[in-house]
Parts: C-alpha cells; sequence; structure tokens
C-alpha cells in the first residue's frame, strides 16, 4: 500500500479529550476517528490492526472446534423478559421501540439469543456438546464511555457459548476454551495473565479473565512469584494465617471517650495506636438479613468475598438509621462487644489482644478489646488482598500487577437454560436443561490493550502478529530518480514475498516521515537515501531496536524477512 494512497492522516498533538495513551496513540496515528461519545470510526490503519486480531481468534476458536455464526445487534424484549433480566441489567441497555411500538434493545451480549437458537434446533444429548460464536457489534450504554476503544459504547466483541449434557463434558469445554484464549494472546504477541475472577453481571458459578499486563491497566491483579495462581483483587484468596500466641498480657476494657473520631487515621492519631490495633465494625444489609463484617484497621473488607461466605445474593453497606437500629450509635462508633447479631471476622481479627473498636455510643471507643473474651466471630478470608500476602496455593507470596481485561470465560451451568426453558433429551428420554459456557474477548480492546503494552515516548510498538504492516520503505527524497527506483524494488520485492508493506511514497521532509514511522509502529523501517545508495546500501531499522544496520540493497528483501521471521512473532 502507498502513504500517498491511504485514508491515513497523522496528528501531532493528542487531541483533548484523549484520555490513555492507546486512545492518544490511535488517534494520533490515524486510526480512529470519534463520531460520538464512545462510538468511533476504524479507518483504514485500525481496521487493518482489528482485521488481525479477528483473524486469530477465528483461526484458535475454529480450531478448539466451535463453529461461527452472526446474531443480530436487535433484539426483542420478550426474550430479555424471559430470562429475567430486561429490568435488571440497568441503564446500560438501550431500550426503544419499533413503529409497531414494540420494545427492542441493542444487544450488550448474546445470551438470551444463543439459548434460542439451541433451544429451538437441537433435541437429544447426541447434539451435543456444541460450541457456537461470533465476531460482532455490541452496544452497551455506558455512563461515561472513555479511554477511546477500552470502554467504549459500541464495540467489536468475540462472544463463543457452549451447551453440554453433563457437567463433566462443560468442564472439558471450560479448560479447551482457556487453553484456546492462552493460545489467542500468546499468538497476539502479548504477555497477560489468566486470572481468577468474579462472574458479575453475566451470572455462573466461577470465571478466569483473561489480563494484558500493563503499568496503566485499569485493574489489580494478585500473581503469586512462586507458583501459577493469579487473581483479580476482587477473587483473591489470601492464605489463613497461623494464629500466633500473643504474650502481651490482655489489659481490661475500657471505653475511652473520642469525640467526632469516626475513621481509622483520626482514632489511630488521637490514641496513639497503630491503624492494625484497630478493628472495624461494618454493618451491612444483605439478603439475609443485617450482618457485621470485622476487618483490622489496616485492611479493606471485601464485599465480593463477605457475599460468598455468607452464601448471600447481594450485600451493601447499612444506611445510618439501620447502623443506629443495630448498635444504638452513629456510624462510625460500631464495635463488635455486646452486638447482638450475626459477626463474620477476617482471619486477621483472630487472637487480637488489646484491641481497638467503637464502644456503640457516640464519641466513645473501647479500649484493650480481646478476641475471644470480648466477642465471639465467626471467620473467614474476607479482606482485599495486599502485596506479601501469603499465596492460598503454596507458600509463596502474592504480587499486585496492573492489567487490562481483553478476555474472559465463564462457567454459566444452566442460568440461562433454565431461565429460557431450553432443555434436550438425555439418555432416559427425560428434558433436562442445558449446561451451559461463556466465552467473550473484546476484539478492539485487545488491540487498544497492546499499545497500552508496547509504546514509547515516539508513538506505537506494535507486536508483530497485530501490526497494520509489516515493514515501512520510506524514500528519503522521492524526487531523487536513483531513491525512487529503489524504492519502488524493494516495495514490489517484499510485497511478492508476502511481506505486507508500505511504501511512504509522500513529498515530505524526512523528519516528517520518520515520526509518522515510528508513531504508526510498524515493526520494520526501511530507510533508502541518496548518500547511502551511492555505496549500494540501504538502512533497516527495527522499531524496537535503538539503532539502525546497513545492508547490501539486494539483500535487504532478505534481511527484512529476515527480521520479521527471528523478531517479530514473540515480541
Amino acid at each position: 500500500m502507498r502513504f500517498s494512497r491511504m485514508l491515513l492522516h497523522t496528528l501531532k498533538e493528542s487531541p483533548s479529550d484523549a484520555d490513555v495513551i492507546s486512545q492518544k496513540l490511535m488517534m494520533r496515528s490515524g486510526m480512529i476517528l470519534k463520531v460520538a461519545a464512545g462510538i468511533y470510526n476504524l479507518l483504514p490503519l485500525g481496521l487493518r490492526v482489528i482485521s488481525k486480531v479477528e483473524g486469530i481468534v477465528r483461526e484458535e476458536m475454529n480450531r478448539a472446534g466451535a463453529q461461527e455464526v452472526s446474531m443480530p445487534v436487535v433484539m426483542p424484549a420478550e426474550l430479555w423478559k424471559e430470562s429475567g433480566r430486561w429490568d435488571v441489567y440497568g441503564k446500560e441497555l438501550l431500550r426503544f421501540k419499533d413503529r409497531h411500538d414494540r420494545e427492542f434493545c441493542l444487544g450488550p451480549t448474546h445470551e438470551e439469543v444463543i439459548t434460542d437458537i439451541v433451544r429451538r434446533t437441537v433435541r437429544s444429548y447426541r447434539e451435543l456438546p456444541l460450541n457456537i460464536y461470533q465476531i460482532q457489534t455490541k452496544f452497551r450504554d455506558e455512563i461515561r464511555p472513555r479511554f477511546g476503544l477500552m470502554r467504549g459504547r459500541e464495540f467489536t466483541m468475540k462472544d463463543a457459548y457452549s451447551f453440554h449434557a453433563t457437567d463433566e463434558c462443560a468442564e472439558r469445554e471450560y479448560r479447551n476454551m482457556y487453553d484456546a484464549y492462552c493460545r489467542i494472546f500468546e499468538r497476539c504477541g502479548l504477555k497477560f495473565r489468566a486470572v481468577e475472577a468474579e462472574t458479575g453481571a453475566i451470572g455462573g458459578r466461577f470465571s478466569h479473565e483473561f489480563m494484558v499486563l500493563a503499568e496503566t491497566g485499569e485493574d489489580a491483579i494478585a500473581s503469586c512469584n512462586a507458583c501459577s495462581y493469579a487473581a483479580n483483587t476482587e477473587r483473591a484468596e489470601i492464605r489463613p494465617p497461623e494464629t500466633a500466641i500473643s504474650n502481651e498480657p490482655a489489659g481490661p476494657i475500657e471505653a475511652v471517650k473520642t469525640p467526632g473520631k469516626k475513621t481509622v487515621e483520626d482514632v489511630s492519631a488521637l490514641l496513639k495506636v497503630a491503624p492494625s490495633r484497630l478493628i472495624k465494625t461494618l454493618i451491612y444489609e444483605t439478603d439475609k438479613g443485617v450482618i457485621v463484617a470485622l476487618v483490622r484497621g489496616d485492611y479493606e473488607l471485601n464485599e465480593m468475598k463477605l457475599c460468598r461466605a455468607i452464601d448471600a445474593e447481594w450485600v451493601k453497606l447499612a444506611d445510618e438509621e439501620t447502623v443506629r437500629k443495630t448498635t444504638n450509635a452513629p456510624s462510625g462508633f460500631a464495635g463488635p462487644v455486646g452486638l447482638k447479631a450475626d459477626i463474620w471476622a477476617d482471619h486477621g481479627v483472630r487472637g487480637m489482644v488489646n484491641g481497638v473498636t467503637g464502644a456503640n455510643a457516640a464519641d466513645e471507643h473501647l479500649i484493650n478489646v480481646c478476641e475471644g473474651r470480648d466477642f465471639e466471630a465467626q471467620f473467614a478470608d474476607l479482606r482485599v488482598v495486599v502485596a506479601g500476602d501469603a499465596c492460598p496455593r503454596c507458600k509463596g507470596a502474592l504480587e499486585i500487577f496492573r492489567g487490562i481485561e481483553v478476555g474472559h470465560i465463564f462457567k454459566l451451568g444452566t442460568k440461562y437454560s433454565s431461565a429460557l426453558s431450553a432443555t434436550f433429551l438425555d439418555e432416559t428420554g427425560k428434558a433436562q436443561p442445558f449446561i451451559m459456557g461463556c466465552y467473550g474477548i473484546g476484539i478492539g480492546r485487545t488491540a487498544a490493550a497492546a499499545i497500552e503494552q508496547n509504546h514509547d515516548e515516539a508513538g506505537i510498538i506494535w507486536p508483530g502478529p497485530l501490526a497494520p504492516f509489516s515493514c515501512e520503505v520510506v524514500p528519503v527524497n522521492v524526487a531523487d530518480e536513483g531513491t525512487k527506483k529503489a524504492a519502488e524494488a524493494l516495495y514490489h520485492a517484499l510485497q511478492e514475498a508476502g511481506c505486507e508493506t508500505l511504501l511512504d511514497d509522500r513529498d515530505e521532509r524526512p523528519g516528517v516521515k520518520f515520526k509518522d514511522a515510528d508513531l504508526i509502529g510498524i515493526p520494520v523501517r526501511v530507510t533508502i537515501g541518496e548518500r547511502n545508495l551511492k555505496q549500494g546500501l540501504v538502512e533497516i531499522k527495527e522499531r524496537r531496536a535503538k539503532e539502525a544496520r546497513l545492508v547490501k540493497v539486494e539483500d535487504a528483501a532478505a534481511a527484512v524477512m529476515e527480521a520479521l521471521k527471528t523478531r517479530l512473532p514473540g515480541s
């Protein structure tokens, strides 16, 4: 492709409304163009990258035995009402009516439609297992769309759904998809981790997120330094500490005045004690009633863990009225001593001696509070993981990384098949609900995450498999006939060798061409100038390399292909 013929206009400065580096660089390099908040045009260069991601995903999904279909973006409300999600999904579901006053929505996900397809076409266990996928546009009406393709309202996604007769079969397909996803992101040339995760609004029993590691990532990941355990911080487990027997003598419990001091920081400063000495007492409303949760003052409570520990559907911090009704005190002064409530505590509270808690009275706290002597609780892993915590799988320690979610796989069970009465006949002729799995990849997010992980101050550094072109040929002066001829000859030789090549044939200053080349981030650049040509040489510069090298003109095409072969697949 010739630069002069492409719809490709680069920008010197980042647009003022660009938030993250991938958005800035995709807009500056002419890959995307904003239409509305969270909605973008994919221009030729950007579409080439997206097509590369789609191609890898499609090949690996087909290799894994999945079949591709295309489902509509517009869905009737009836299906969503049948599943029970029409009224609970939230405002992200864009609802509208057609000219006949019938209700529809733009699909943010396709569990309902795919389940409807299978319930209408699959009858017997003999037709299972089945894995169906699509690569298609989704729409979620985000309240604050941002970060370009990272969190847009309209986006491209690969979503797959599997159907099974048994749990064992569903487990095998989950592992099959896990392995396929690992191959996909390895082929994309990305550094990533597969982490245990919460299932969120999709539902299901367990899931894994696939995270591209990047300092700019919006999610925190806990990963063991000694084994393969990894999980997002919402899900990450902590090995329970061995309860140490304290030699500190337990003092008598005593109430002290703490006027207006509600926070851990304020109470610690006033009483001159470390935050780890405090026991935070949090009052929660749940579908199982009011729950009291305890965590050490230097830690944060993990509400997802609390939800799992008490086997609740939901938990939320209690309002002021409920706090007063439960503790006889305003918020900020709650404590476990004397509370007539169901008390759950994090393992870090076990064995605490001479701790500090609220006194269940306004402007008062208790000192010398001892677990076991002054209150009792049920214990579980309830806190947010921090660096250095003990791995739950081995004797290693957990490290914290930043990551960008690009894929998510779920074990759904019968959540949707039961709701939509999607059944098959088992070996005995009895109707059974399909056991389902769900597997998604954000196509645009993957491309954007690749930029977040691979860039420098000059621009993008594409992993070879995702680059819009593999090589760029840059004639320094197209007005010079010898330079132009050599550039054209190399351009055609690379194309004949199967190398996707961009020829910068613009009548522009060399500095402009070099800056655009670095901004766009094509893996290999060949610069052709009059001075080197007189010696029969051209300059080859790999985007990741600091220095360029000179090769003979007649060897240039082979040198480029060798660089692509040996350098780029694992970049």
